[in-house]
């Protein structure tokens, strides 16, 4: 059996199992086994491919099968300009997340040095990638769950960061500190009612502190923004990642408490995705 041959195995019974990205599933699936990308497999479509290798490919497509993300089974996510370790502690980063990058670069001007926090780091992944493109700034990244810490800690060094960050494991409501320049965050923004109705790839795998927000999908919001006006300088900027439907309530509680609405970035969806805003009182 050649490579050609292995990718239309696993995307036919992917397809089966009503996995939309069955091909391209198949594909990153046999680059892991082979230890190899898949721009290179797919240039040496025919190739053999060896029988241990061969049951090792179709060991991961059964665990896609059964819904494990991609990211899980290669322990690997691409984010910005670079990729990040995820495991089953940390939330997946998403191509939305990235609009917090963006419009932090956008503030963070490339000279100058900031201090920066990121509030519920997961992966580390935000904070990583805008600290990469501003190395004269510097940043504190918080999280409640330990395991998560462990994982953005190892991102930091691996991306040689490990001494412009100090992570702590503390939550929210009682972590004090001195005043930052920009606070970003990708908070729980979900709905404890709709976490049941999410992907199976998300509720099963992925850890329902990093997504559930309450009965209302505002609890972890509206004490990102009550507890950042303390956190903040005045003039400081607030970053954060809201759900659909979610930008009418945001920017009226942000307002509530002394905050100016700069702009709200659409996702590729035409969707408010992420909320830029400056602290004024």
């Amino acid at each position: 059996m050649n490579y050609f041959q292995a990718i239309n195995f696993g995307t036919k019974i992917l397809k089966h199992n009503n996995l939309i990205s069955n091909k391209l599933d198949s594909e990153l699936l046999l680059a892991q086994v082979l230890n190899s990308t898949r721009e290179e497999i797919l240039v040496n479509l025919n190739k053999k491919i060896k029988k241990e290798n061969f049951k090792y490919y179709k060991n991961l497509i059964k665990r896609r099968i059964r819904r494990e993300p991609i990211a899980h089974i290669l322990k690997k996510k691409d984010f910005w300009k670079s990729k990040f370790y995820v495991d089953k502690n940390v939330l997946i980063p998403r191509p939305e997340t990235e609009l917090i990058v963006e419009e932090a670069l956008k503030i963070f001007e490339f000279k100058n040095s900031k201090r920066l926090l990121d509030i519920g780091t997961g992966s580390g992944c935000v904070i990583i990638s805008i600290l990469k493109e501003r190395p004269k700034a510097n940043g504190k990244a918080i999280d409640i769950c330990k395991k998560a810490l462990k994982i953005a800690e190892y991102n930091a060094k691996i991306h040689h960061l490990e001494n412009k960050i100090n992570f702590v494991n503390i939550d929210i409501d009682k972590f004090i500190d001195s005043k930052y320049d920009l606070i970003v965050s990708n908070p729980p923004y979900i709905k404890s009612f709709d976490l049941k109705r999410l992907d199976k790839d998300v509720n099963l795998y992925e850890p329902s502190i990093a997504l559930d927000a309450g009965i209302d999908g505002f609890r972890e919001i509206k004490k990102l923004i009550f507890k950042s006006k303390f956190l903040l300088k005045t003039n400081g900027k607030l970053i954060f990642e809201i759900g659909k439907g979610q930008d009418k309530f945001s920017k009226f509680f942000l307002k509530m408490n002394g905050f100016f609405i700069n702009k709200i970035s659409q996702d590729i969806n035409s969707i408010p995705r992420v909320v830029v805003s400056t602290k004024i009182s």
